[in-house]
């Protein structure tokens, strides 16, 4: 093609020619711009021409489009909307020699559908040199040629067009020749070689001339060629076509060798000079291609393949030449028939794929174009899409369609649609071509998960392994992918006050429903768990359902016996009276089971007894009576074991002693006597006999001074109480905290029975520990049904302890009016179900009352250690009587601990020097009955090594009135003193005063105010009969070990009767008790005061001693009012 290169100046002038501004009209835009401009160079502002916003071009997808498979030369760009160059233009191989050089595209915009067309005019620069067809043009010419023949000299091409092609022609100076240049009528110019002199051979037989084609362009280019003359011999005619323009149609696709047309030419000369042959004269490459020419005959035949589409027409010229050189020339015109050999091409120009499911009708979800390269009717092309599916074509600009929804898409129905576009052409026969398009629906999270049932339960016994399955869930989501993926997870909530995580787990992915603990059916029977199923959608769908868990029952508890205690030291004797008649109620055993239903139905069996025959227990009440009468024959001592079973399966079972002893008092027996000798160490007795040893001497030192000082000076005796007496240690009850080698506090309990001596079938017999509900010490045992109701107000609330039956069968009877009638029978069991009617009943300590029930801590007490015990039962049974205890208030809520289901009340950490002497701790008692029934009670602590360290509690002393041994204590510590001062008195009285003989006692005493005074001493009634009351105490002392043991002897035993005096003689002492004498081992000291005075207090009493073999302290002292 030659030089292509241009100056700067060049490419200003073209630019300043030829681009031209852009022309809108009915939406089509023109640009012009001159060829080879650089990649990237802008053609114009397409945005701002059509006047579109630039942000919008790249929502709108705007892009260049051509026709059929043109290669694209220009595109947008979307962010300045700027038409830019793509590739390299080269309007020689566009147009070739057309005057106007046009390429023809589209813009297109989708949402909504926009086309606009751009005629973009290429404008031609002078980037091609003319060019001849041969470097050297040759020519014979005959010596006989006149002056002024002229020659047609090949002309030469020039790519370029318009003033870039070739304007001249110019040959070098010679003398024989010169150049003549023709303009074209259809433009273009040639030339002619005009001879201007006569050749002659003989002189010159060969000339060389150069020529030379100039364009018109800027910078101006030139090709050349030589041109070489052979000087011959005379031929005067030239070759002579018949038709100076041939003309010929021919139908695409025509075959090869397919001829065309036949050129034919004659030439006047005969031999060589007139032999004409035929050839191609500057022919395209598409037409020398596509065709051939025969040199002899003229035939112009098919070569190639000839596409209408491609090319429509061609025009080429043929020359004719002779032996000698001589030519002429003729066109020839070939007009290409369009046939309909092209079925329609669709094109897929745009697709929202996938579509969301959400789209609504009308969305347009993609751009089809629909294009037939033929002509006319050939190119005219119907589309349509099958009718099963939710989609149609709209037709659009030009040849689009959009491809829009016509209803609702659901994912979940169909997911996937195959659309089937077909496009016809109107010709003849109809050509049609398909395709199709795969269009996939996005799915949107609208579906939430369903569970397929609307609730769940699970049962599970207790006792189950933690991690075991309980159920499981399923739920189904038909969304797609992680819009159907469904997790599983629980819900917040609680179970018994802990989160409900702490009992089951869910597998997030199965919905399977594991246990993460051991359930305890006696802790609860069922519990409700929300189970939540939420998909992985954008936002997340979820649903919840309930999972109803029941537990049940498993005979895992074994019956607990409350009364008698199955084991430990104490001293758990029955009384039965001689007198007692067959059906008496002797005791009870009272037991419950922690399980629920049959598996807590208990029954009581006496499996061994020293006499078979003699008591019975109730099957479901425990109530042991006596079969028949007591009889003289019968042994004192009876021993039943009793077995408590439970109705489960396995039923499980415990089993208890109960030890019985046939006798109206315990003097009868002689073997509990010996039981007294065990106690020599006894705190208790140790501390009473410093006490009274302690206060004997220092009343002694006291009155011997007074009264020697005053009756030596002849004054009035005064008799002086001064200061209080500190209370020992050894009266507190005895189960104080106590603190041995490990540093753990013990427990010990004590426990009363009384019973009268004159009951019948109507006596009542009450047993509790010292630490339960301790009698009051001011109160004692009374006959009339009022009394025991004041003397044990607590028992009233516990009415329905024993239930009369948990279950009976009834037999019923059909029987019909026949003669004879006919009958049958039938079993209907009844059973009886517990309900939660019944509070806790606290045992120890007393919830009420005026017993000062006070523990003892020591100092040194480390954390943990055990410090006391709150008892309690419940008359209700199952679940119902499951106990939990709570510390509800305290004086230090940091200092001490209750164990919930013990009641042990330990220490939480080391006892301090800054925690408080004084302890208080309200306790509350529920059971786990719905709803449930509670009970509290107060604990005093006195955070103390001894009582000496507590002031304050010498107050209390006097409060706690009701206390036996305390009263003992300052009983024993007046007769004492009493008894010295006496003496002391009557020693002094006659040293010192011989005038007469002193009296010290007075009768008409004060009464002793009943603070000070045993509750439960023996007391003349209005009849003149002696009250009887028995008294058995059982003590575990702190310092005791196992054998330890303190008995305490009836106070009906060697009591002194009211109507004896305090006599002088020995023998007065023995006549008035003489019930003594047969008992010599009782003890070894009994005091009777009959009446003294002292101070302003008057006091009257019996004051009996008697001296036996050993010296042990007699049962009790016992004083009257």
């Amino acid at each position: 093609m030659g030089h292509k290169a241009f100056s700067a100046l060049g490419l200003v002038f073209s630019l300043g020619l030829f681009l031209l501004l852009p022309q809108t009209t009915f939406g089509d835009v023109s640009y012009s711009f001159p060829e080879e401009m650089k990649r990237g160079s802008v053609v114009g502002n397409i945005a701002k021409d059509i006047g579109l916003e630039v942000g919008k071009l790249a929502a709108r997808k705007a892009r260049i489009d051509t026709d059929g498979n043109s290669k694209r030369y220009c595109d947008i760009n979307l962010n300045t909307g700027d038409i830019i160059v793509t590739d390299r233009i080269d309007r020689e191989a566009l147009c070739g020699k057309k005057a106007s050089c046009v390429l023809k595209q589209e813009l297109v915009l989708e949402n909504p559908l926009e086309l606009h067309r751009i005629t973009v005019h290429v404008q031609d620069i002078n980037d091609n040199s003319p060019q001849f067809k041969k470097n050297t043009i040759r020519f014979d010419m005959s010596e006989s040629a006149v002056k002024g023949s002229r020659y047609r000299l090949d002309e030469a091409h020039d790519a370029d067009v318009g003033q870039n092609a070739v304007q001249g022609y110019s040959i070098e100076a010679n003398e024989h020749f010169r150049i003549n240049v023709v303009s074209k009528s259809g433009g273009g110019k040639y030339s002619e070689l005009v001879l201007e002199k006569e050749l002659d051979r003989e002189q010159q037989q060969e000339i060389t001339i150069v020529l030379a084609a100039t364009d018109g362009g800027t910078p101006q280019r030139s090709g050349t060629a030589v041109i070489h003359v052979t000087v011959l011999d005379a031929n005067d005619n030239a070759p002579m076509f018949s038709q100076t323009v041939y003309k010929a149609s021919l139908p695409e696709n025509s075959p090869l060798e397919t001829v065309v047309v036949t050129v034919s030419a004659t030439d006047a000369d005969e031999g060589i000079n007139g032999d004409v042959t035929y050839e191609f004269d500057h022919i395209s490459d598409e037409s020398n291609n596509a065709f051939s020419l025969d040199q002899t005959s003229g035939e112009v035949r098919v070569a190639g393949t000839i596409d209408y589409e491609k090319v429509s027409s061609y025009e080429m010229q043929i020359s004719a030449k002779d032996g000698l050189g001589l030519v002429s020339y003729a066109t020839l015109m070939i007009e290409v028939t369009d046939i309909n050999d092209n079925a329609p091409i669709i094109q897929l120009k745009s697709l929202t794929n996938p579509i969301p499911e959400n789209v609504s009708p009308g969305t347009e979800v993609g751009i089809i174009n629909v294009q037939d390269r033929d002509s006319e009717n050939n190119r005219q092309v119907h589309c349509s899409i099958q009718q099963n599916v939710p989609f149609k074509l709209v037709p659009s600009i030009k040849n689009y369609y959009s491809l829009v929804s016509t209803g609702q898409l659901d994912r979940e129905v169909v997911s996937d649609y195959n659309i089937t576009i077909s496009a016809t052409d109107e010709g003849s026969p109809p050509l049609s071509s398909s395709k199709s398009v795969q269009l996939s629906v996005a799915d949107i999270n609208d579906n939430p998960p369903v569970f397929e049932e609307q609730s769940y339960s699970a049962y599970v016994s207790e006792n189950n392994k933690p991690g075991s399955t309980l159920c499981s869930v399923s739920a189904r989501d038909p969304d797609w992918r992680q819009n159907g993926t469904v997790i599983y997870s629980l819900l917040s909530g609680e179970v018994n006050g802990a989160p409900v995580s702490s009992y089951v787990s869910v597998n997030g992915d199965t919905g399977v429903i594991h246990a993460v603990r051991s359930f305890d059916y006696e802790q609860f029977r069922s519990f409700k768990v929300q189970v939540m199923a939420r998909d992985n959608g954008s936002p997340p769908l979820s649903s919840n359902v309930t999972v109803s868990v029941f537990i049940s029952d498993v005979n895992d508890n074994s019956p607990q016996i409350l009364y008698p205690a199955p084991e430990g030291n104490s001293f758990m004797t029955e009384l039965v009276p001689k007198a007692a008649h067959g059906g008496s109620l002797v005791s009870k055993v009272i037991a419950v089971d922690a399980d629920s239903g049959q598996n807590a139905w208990l029954s009581y069996h006496i499996v061994k007894s020293t006499d078979p025959g003699l008591f019975s227990i109730g099957v479901h009440s425990g109530e042991i009576r006596t079969q028949r009468d007591i009889s003289e024959s019968d042994s004192m001592k009876q021993n039943l074991i009793v077995s408590v079973k439970d109705n489960g399966q396995p039923s499980l079972s415990a089993t208890c002693s109960m030890y019985l002893l046939i006798s109206d008092n315990l003097a009868e027996v002689p073997e509990l006597k010996e039981m007294s000798n065990y106690e020599n160490n006894s705190k208790l007795t140790s501390y009473l006999i410093i006490a009274l040893v302690s206060v004997s001497t220092f009343f002694l030192t006291f009155i011997i001074i007074i009264l020697g000082v005053r009756f030596c000076r002849r004054r009035k005796p005064r008799l002086l109480f001064d200061g209080a007496v500190a209370i020992p240690s050894a009266y507190l009850p005895p189960n104080y905290a106590d603190v041995d080698g490990t540093g753990t506090l013990r427990s010990t309990y004590n426990y009363d029975a009384y019973l009268t001596t004159g009951s019948r079938t109507s006596d009542f017999k009450f047993v509790t520990s010292y630490n339960d509900n301790t009698l009051p010490a001011d109160q004692t045992l009374r006959k009339s049904p009022s009394d025991f109701a004041d003397a044990f107000g607590d028992c009233e609330s516990s009415a329905e302890v024993g239930t009369p039956f948990r279950s009976f069968k009834v037999q019923v009877m059909a029987r019909d009016n026949g003669s004879p009638p006919l009958s049958s029978n039938v079993t209907v069991s009844v059973f009886i179900s517990d309900v939660n009617d019944n509070s806790p009943q606290i045992l120890y300590p007393a919830p009420e009352g005026n017993s000062f029930m006070t523990e003892l801590v020591p100092k040194a007490a480390h954390g943990g250690s055990l410090v006391s015990k709150v008892i309690a039962v419940d008359a209700d049974s199952g679940q119902n009587a499951w106990l939990s205890y709570h510390i509800v208030k305290s004086t230090d809520p940091g200092l001490f601990s209750i164990g919930v289901h013990s009641g042990e009340i330990r220490t939480q950490r080391d006892i301090s020097e800054s925690d408080n002497m004084k302890q208080n701790l309200i306790v509350s008692v529920k059971d786990n009955g719905q709803p449930s029934l509670s009970a509290t009670c107060s604990m005093y602590l006195l955070i103390s090594d001894n009582l000496a360290e507590v002031p304050e509690l010498k107050d209390i002393s006097y409060d706690e009135k009701n206390s036996k041994l305390t009263s003992y204590l300052i009983i024993a510590l007046v007769s004492v003193s009493t008894f010295f001062l006496t003496f002391i008195i009557i020693i002094l009285g006659v040293r010192f005063c011989r005038r007469r003989k002193p009296r010290l006692l007075f009768d008409g005493a004060v009464a002793i105010p009943s603070a000070y005074l045993p509750p439960n001493y023996a007391d003349v009634d209005g009849t003149g009969t002696l009250r009887s009351t028995y008294n058995y105490d059982a003590y575990l002392t702190t310092g005791s070990r196992t054998s330890d043991f303190k008995f305490v002897t009836s106070y009906n035993d060697n009591t002194l009767p009211a109507d004896q005096t305090l006599r002088k003689s020995p023998s007065d002492f023995v006549d008035a008790f003489g019930d003594c004498d047969g008992s010599p081992e009782v003890g070894t000291l009994s005091i009777l005061l009959h009446q003294f005075s002292v101070s302003s207090q008057s006091y009257h009493a019996v004051l009996h001693f008697v001296f036996f073999e050993s010296l042990s302290l007699c049962g009790s002292l016992l004083f009257m009012q």
